[in-house]
């Protein structure tokens, strides 16, 4: 099984790192965030796995007993907020044999091509370039700063404005910008990558309004090499019992871009690459509820998983208190 990093609030509130090999989970003695232990890893010129064994391991965790409890953070954070960039790609899997093969006779027969269909075809032809090419561009996305993440178990709020409140199934890379600007890749997280799929629907020039909201990572940070075929399962609870269930696939094998290109795509703006900031990058998904009709409502529960990860991303969906039809007043000085 992979190594795994996660982040723990003690019950007299002290932070702690633990370190899960396998089915055997420790704290970290001396590391209280991930990105302590990032810092050091990049100054020693080593990696996350070599730095976390070289720290004396303190008592054992029962990783089910403590994430069933509440006391997992998300697997990274940042001392400010402002310095942690939500961001992701979209139009980036596969999906099914036959999804592709309807996209493909409809994208044929069309007199015109919409955006995403281009967008989708040109990653399919150019998203993985051979060698150190740069392949095409995805669609990317802004969801905010690190006042947006959610940790395990947090209510996933939408605004009191939002028409709708989804999950999307993703696998997130986490970075840590070094000192001299170079991007660093600390692992991968299980993700729910929250939007309002109404707001997206009505007019797809809204997208970039459907995803400013909240984003969910389960609770481990997996610092070994990702798995390139990942399958799990997205499901919605309400009132305690399965409302929808379905699989989804992420992972290279089922993606139409590398990782890679998509990581090039997003580091070559120099204002993501200032030195000591952290990013979240979404990869993206192709399996939604939204696409099965399912309409969520306050208190249903969505929770995503999948091996080699082996806790779940769960959170229920809430709704912030407020009064939509007010318009907001700016003052003037």
């Amino acid at each position: 099984m992979a190594l795994r990093l996660l982040q723990h609030r003690a019950g007299d509130g002290t932070r702690r790192v633990i370190l899960a090999d396998g089915d055997v989970a420790r704290v970290l003695e001396g590391v209280a965030r991930t990105t302590d232990l990032a810092h050091r890893a990049i100054a020693a010129g080593t990696t996350l796995a070599v730095e976390a064994r070289k720290c004396p391991a303190g008592p054992a965790i029962d990783l089910a007993a403590e994430f069933e409890a509440g006391h997992f953070l998300a697997p990274i954070d940042h001392e400010d907020p402002a310095h942690l960039a939500l961001t992701g790609t979209g139009l980036t899997h596969l999906g099914s044999a036959e999804g592709r093969d309807k996209m493909h006779r409809e994208a044929a027969a069309a007199a015109h091509q919409t955006d995403s269909m281009r967008m989708f075809l040109e990653g399919l032809e150019g998203g993985k370039p051979a060698g150190d090419g740069v392949g095409q561009q995805p669609e990317w996305f802004y969801k905010g700063d690190g006042s947006q993440l959610v940790g395990p178990g947090e209510p996933l709020d939408m605004p009191a404005f939002a028409q709708d409140g989804g999950e999307e199934p993703e696998l997130a890379g986490i970075y840590l910008i070094g000192p001299d600007g170079t991007p660093f890749r600390l692992g991968f997280a299980l993700a729910n990558e929250f939007s309002d799929h109404v707001t997206e629907r009505h007019n797809y020039l809204w997208l970039a309004h459907s995803k400013l909201r909240r984003a969910a990572l389960g609770p481990e940070l997996l610092i070994d090499a990702a798995p390139t075929d990942i399958r799990g399962t997205s499901r919605i609870l309400r009132d305690g019992k399965v409302l929808w269930e379905k699989p989804f696939l992420t992972g290279e094998d089922n993606m139409s871009h590398s990782l890679a290109n998509l990581e090039h795509h997003h580091f070559k703006y120099d204002l993501f690459r200032r030195a000591g900031d952290v990013h979240v990058h979404f990869f993206g998904t192709a399996t939604l509820s939204f696409s099965d009709a399912v309409r969520t409502q306050v208190g249903d529960v969505f929770e995503i998983e999948a091996a080699p990860f082996t806790l779940p991303c769960r959170n229920p969906l809430a709704r912030t208190r407020g009064d939509a039809s007010v318009p907001l007043k700016v003052r003037v000085l």
